[in-house]
């Protein structure tokens, strides 16, 4: 019987293309460098062992800027840790001191009812040396801290919130004004903290070029109800115009009484019709002009177009009340705590 032999394999077909290309190199990989080769050494052979006389006069002779653990900062810091570490946490001293728990003498320290050597210390974790004396005020409360609200009169030039000239600034415990009319005197004002300059959010914002009442606050409930609701509390503005003169002539009282009248109802801002307002003379001499404007949700820029309308020329706007919360006499600049009990 005649046996089957398999058919030879056809040879795999050589692509012309590929052919063309040279092939690639094979990668050689560079020789090591050693110690010898940066010592400028013959390949092979072995660096001198320096003795540890060798070592410690070459360091000694090393700049100092040439060792990194001496280097001024690294110094400084190194002496900033250790002022940070000397001496006993207040908190720990007071506990012992007043005979209470570490957590009720950290709230004190918290409420600023701590001085040490005379001074009022806020911070927890602050450290005392053991020479420096401690005093508890005999008031002290454990009670929580309330969040405040803080009531400014700005002046001119300055920015409600974020800018270049932040009223934040005037935020001066020298500048700090008790209301005459507090319940309770002077005795039931709030004690003054630094912990209540944090935190503080901005409302009811001023123009640049106006001044008057302005809040600041702690508190989410007033800040939600002053910016959120702001069309639903009521804001009082003293505006000064020329007495003189008005944009097309002199001012007479025909000019003055069609203005309110237009004032109060008849105007419009973006295109929308304005909801009646109240506009009155609060104050006329011969060299002054002051009207009296008391509306709600007004605008940014909504007066001064209002009163450009009416042909008047103003000269300067000054909030005296939000909500229920006059300024009063507070200064221009100075600044004082709202009641607990007080609500816009």
């Amino acid at each position: 019987m005649a046996t089957m032999q398999r058919a030879p394999k056809p040879e795999p077909k050589q692509d012309s293309k590929s052919d063309s290309k040279p092939r690639d190199k094979p990668r050689v990989r560079p020789p090591r460098t050693t110690v010898a080769d940066r010592q400028g050494l013959p390949r092979g052979s072995r660096p001198p062992v320096k003795t540890m006389a060798e070592n410690r006069s070459e360091r000694q002779n090393e700049r100092p800027n040439d060792r990194p653990n001496d280097r001024p900062n690294d110094r400084s810091k190194q002496a900033n840790i250790a002022e940070q570490k000397v001496g006993d946490r207040l908190a720990k001293r007071l506990a012992a001191q007043a005979n209470c728990s570490r957590s009720e003498a950290e709230q004190y320290i918290a409420g600023g009812w701590v001085r040490v050597d005379g001074q009022v210390v806020e911070a927890v974790g602050a450290r005392v040396l053991a020479h420096q004396r401690i005093e508890l005020d005999a008031n002290a409360s454990l009670e929580a801290l309330e969040e405040v609200t803080i009531l400014m009169h700005k002046p001119v030039g300055f920015d409600s919130g974020e800018g270049a000239n932040p009223a934040l600034l005037l935020l001066d415990p020298a500048k700090q004004s008790i209301d005459p009319n507090l319940a309770g005197g002077a005795a039931a004002a709030t004690r003054f903290l630094q912990r209540h300059f944090s935190n503080l959010t901005p409302t009811t914002p001023l123009p640049f070029e106006a001044s008057g009442l302005i809040v600041f606050t702690q508190d989410f409930r007033i800040a939600r109800k002053l910016n959120d609701d702001a069309d639903r509390v009521e804001q009082e503005c003293m505006v000064q115009v020329d007495a003189k003169r008005a944009l097309q002539g002199p001012l007479t009282e025909d000019v003055i009484y069609q203005a309110l009248d237009r004032l109060c109802h008849g105007l419009s801002f973006n295109g929308i019709p304005l909801p009646p307002i109240k506009v009155s003379i609060a104050q006329q001499t011969d060299k002054e002009l002051w009207l009296r404007f008391a509306f709600k949700g007004i605008r940014p820029g909504q007066i001064p177009q209002m009163v450009e309308r009416v042909g008047l020329r103003l000269l300067a706007i000054k909030r005296i009340r939000i909500g229920r919360i006059p300024m009063g006499d507070l200064a221009v600049g100075q600044w004082r705590y709202l009641p607990v009990y007080k609500r816009f």
